[in-house]
């Protein structure tokens, strides 16, 4: 029995090993056979399965009318799917970078996140916006941006960042069944970075719970998409040297899950923010306030963030703008500075 014949024969019954790229293309598929309201579109998605493969083989299963490509216009994309939502289609629209949807801001925040409330209820608008987002492929300051703040800070839409293979699949057939506009944001990182089980056929995992990635009684890392797992390695070194660290993986940034937030700081006492996109006002912020708020007589140290730098994403610095597993680490010693 080869080494690939031995590991196959331990995965579980009903679950196969998947990149985080695979399982959201399952997912959608998964979708499209359950529900063929549901239909994907945007830029070079049909034949060429978009720019990094996500939907390859969707318009060979399912025919041009479900899964095709758009012109070059991300307002244009997302207006559609808008109208094709409230009208009781379930669209998924793909943003090729999400560098690229600002064209479409209005369509987003002045129409999709506001059906529900302006209509009274009477319309809901369940569509799905995809994008891959972060850095960490060398794209430069045009396809390396994490902007997911804005959209955190818009009432009527709901932002979701896996960071696992199975969660993509989970969140993202979640999202594409709620009945409000979804932000999926895909951390591009790690797209082919590592593989995990995922469950076949339907999976769905709820939107607005946390996972609790590595537990720990010492410090407490809230982190989300790709630093997910830069903070898992930061907290084995640190072990090594005595410090218990509690890992949270957000996955749903809107809603967010409170709770566990709060009850991992009360626990811990301390509490480093980690996230890759620029340090002021970044989603970071309104973590570090909330534990603030409402973890202040149990912290035991500085609540200290750990993220990207206040410029322009950089080509030949990357590693140094991207929070890595050092800086994680300073960013721990720091809690126990009073």
């Amino acid at each position: 029995m080869t080494a690939t014949e031995a590991k196959t024969d331990t995965i579980k019954p009903g679950m196969k090993v998947m990149t985080m790229l695979e399982a959201i293309t399952d997912a959608m598929r998964t979708e499209m056979r359950n529900d063929d309201r549901v239909i994907v579109f945007g830029e070079d998605v049909g034949k060429k399965g978009g720019v990094f493969g996500a939907t390859l083989g969707l318009q060979d299963e399912f025919g041009e009318q479900r899964c095709f490509d758009t012109p070059l216009s991300e307002c244009g994309i997302i207006g559609a799917a808008v109208g094709m939502a409230v009208y009781g289609i379930r669209p998924i629209a793909e943003i090729q970078f999400l560098d690229f949807i600002y064209p479409a801001f209005d369509q987003i925040v002045s129409e999709a996140a506001k059906m529900r409330y302006r209509s009274g209820g009477e319309y809901t608008c369940p569509m799905v916006i995809r994008s891959p987002y972060g850095g960490g492929i060398r794209g430069g300051h045009y396809h390396s941006q994490s902007s997911e703040a804005y959209f955190c800070h818009t009432p009527g839409l709901k932002v979701v960042i896996p960071s696992t293979p199975a969660d993509a699949k989970g969140l993202l057939i979640a999202s594409i069944r709620d009945e409000d506009p979804v932000m999926f944001l895909e951390p591009k990182r790690i797209y082919r970075h590592g593989k995990g089980e995922v469950p076949l056929g339907e999976h769905v995992v709820p939107i607005g719970k946390g996972r609790i990635a590595r537990e720990g009684t010492d410090v407490t890392i809230l982190c989300y998409g790709a630093m997910v797992s830069v903070c898992e390695a930061a907290a084995e070194e640190s072990a090594q040297h005595g410090r218990s660290v509690e890992v949270i993986d957000l996955r749903t940034l809107v809603p967010l899950d409170e709770e566990m937030v709060v009850a991992s700081v009360q626990k811990t006492g301390r509490c480093v923010v980690v996230y890759e996109a620029p340090k002021t006002c970044g989603y970071g912020a309104e973590l570090s306030a909330i534990v603030a708020e409402r973890c202040i007589e149990h912290l035991e140290g500085p609540v200290v963030r750990v993220a990207g730098f206040d410029t322009p994403f950089p080509y030949t610095l990357e590693p140094l703008y991207l929070p890595d597993q050092k800086r994680v680490l300073a960013g721990i010693e720091k809690t126990f500075v009073w």
